[in-house]
């Protein structure tokens, strides 16, 4: 007795699609929790690993596309969530999980890609202080890498106008958030780079969600700082805000406002520099003066000098000798000081940022215009080539020789006859004219040969 007459029987193929089709009808959306193993990030970007428990475990994959949206750094040990769908990998018949999204579990992507990148960059000493350099006292143009339409801008710009008015500012508008922010932001950083008259720069937004500043939590513009050849002023969010930038920068600013006043010091403010200084040598040239006066006076009160009277005659001719080229050498140092005060403002008043943004936007209007032609000269190659293509095309076309009187005969199953010998007495056939076709049966043969055969093959 067959005990498989009345079973159906799959092949490894069929009973597989059939279990496919199974689970991936009923366990899709799903989360699973488990702990990372076997972890490896092939180089197509897919990520492959496996998820267990103390009992069992299930194989991943986490395709590019779904996996470059992962803010943190999946690695062998993590506790994590992850949901998809169950499918079956055919060709070795194992079921497995299609990873759409996944979060560690207890602390949050953002956090935890947060703490491994600060890890990793502090083990290479980006964050030592030896590295960094002190912010320029007075320079001469500032760099600014922020969004033009902020809120940070605005308050950067009127807190600089307050305080020197005349300073040259350079601005590189970028995103500040959302996808593409980072990198918009480490190329504005690069160029101001390439700007020889650029001192110091400012790099920052203001305040927001974790989300919000994560652009300055990215490793691109972390590395973009770190090789800055011109000292970076970090400026994030509010007091309490710390980003991976403002650990890596040369200064943490706590707010924009803050690098505003940090970066130059007022004009006033330096005039009165200036003044104390002088003050403060006039006092000193004075007060030493007056010590050798009453040492002289003293020395000379003494009895046991009167013998000496001519000594004490040359002393008080060089002492007041001393006096006088200490006088002209105090006198020439305020001089210089006044003079290279002078040359300071007339140096920042000769600064106007109006005529600088004027050239700026006259270079941007040319280079548009450039960019436009060549474009609109692209365009006309293209279609050229598109007509090319078409005639090409057209030319070989089989359907085309029908025009000329020829035609396409096929069999009752649609394949095309070179031979007469395809047919036998009675078959069906089609031919395909130019324009519409005709069915037909065999009722005669006509061999190569040309002789006429009825009724046989």
């Amino acid at each position: 007795m067959n005990l498989f007459q009345s079973a159906k029987v799959f092949t490894v193929s069929e009973l597989t699609v059939e279990v496919k089709d199974r689970l991936e009808g009923e366990f899709s959306g799903i989360m699973v929790e488990g702990e990372i193993s076997n972890f490896m990030a092939a180089g197509s970007g897919h990520l492959y690993f496996v998820l267990k428990d103390k009992s069992a475990q299930l194989r991943c994959v986490c395709f590019r596309h779904k996996a470059k949206f992962f803010k943190f750094k999946a690695e062998d040990g993590l506790q994590v969530i992850a949901s998809g769908n169950l499918s079956v990998y055919e060709p070795r018949g194992e079921y497995q999980l299609q990873v759409d999204t996944m979060e560690p579990k207890g602390l949050g992507s953002l956090q935890l890609a947060f703490e491994q990148l600060k890890a990793r960059l502090q083990a290479e000493g980006l964050f030592n202080s030896a590295r960094k350099r002190p912010i320029p006292l007075l320079p001469r143009c500032i760099g600014i890498v922020t969004s033009p339409t902020g809120a940070a801008i605005h308050d950067i710009l009127r807190i600089l106008k307050r305080r020197h008015e005349n300073v040259r500012v350079l601005i590189y508008p970028a995103r500040v958030q959302g996808e593409g922010a980072a990198t918009e932001i480490a190329a504005g950083v690069n160029y101001l780079n390439t700007l020889p008259e650029v001192d110091v720069m400012i790099v920052g937004r203001g305040g927001g969600s974790l989300e919000d500043l994560w652009a300055f939590n990215e490793e691109v513009v972390a590395r973009a700082i770190v090789a800055s050849r011109i000292p970076v002023i970090s400026a994030v969010g509010h007091e309490v805000d710390y980003t991976i930038a403002d650990f890596v920068a040369d200064l943490r600013a706590p707010t924009p406002s803050a690098a505003a006043e940090i970066v130059i010091s007022k004009k006033a403010e330096l005039a009165d520099q200036i003044a104390n200084q002088e003050r403060r040598l006039n006092q000193s040239l004075h007060f030493s003066l007056s010590l050798l006066r009453n040492k002289v006076l003293g020395l000379s009160s003494e009895r046991v000098f009167a013998s000496v009277e001519n000594k004490l005659a040359f002393y008080r001719q060089r002492l007041d000798e001393l006096s006088f080229r200490m006088g002209i050498a105090g006198t020439e140092k305020l001089r210089l000081l006044r003079e290279k005060l002078r040359k300071y403002l007339d140096s920042l008043s000769r600064l106007d940022l109006r005529q600088f943004i004027k050239a700026k936007e006259q270079m941007v209007t040319h280079q548009m215009e450039r960019v436009q032609g060549k474009a609109e000269l692209g365009l006309q190659l293209l279609r050229g080539k598109v007509v090319t293509l078409e005639v090409s095309l057209q030319a070989l076309n089989p359907l085309a020789v029908l025009d000329r009187g020829y035609a396409v005969c096929r069999d009752s199953q649609g394949k095309i006859l070179k031979d007469s010998r395809g047919l036998r007495i009675g078959d069906h056939f089609t031919v395909r004219l130019a324009r519409g076709g005709i069915e037909g049966i065999a009722e005669k043969m006509i061999p190569s040969d040309g002789e006429v055969k009825n009724g046989q093959n």
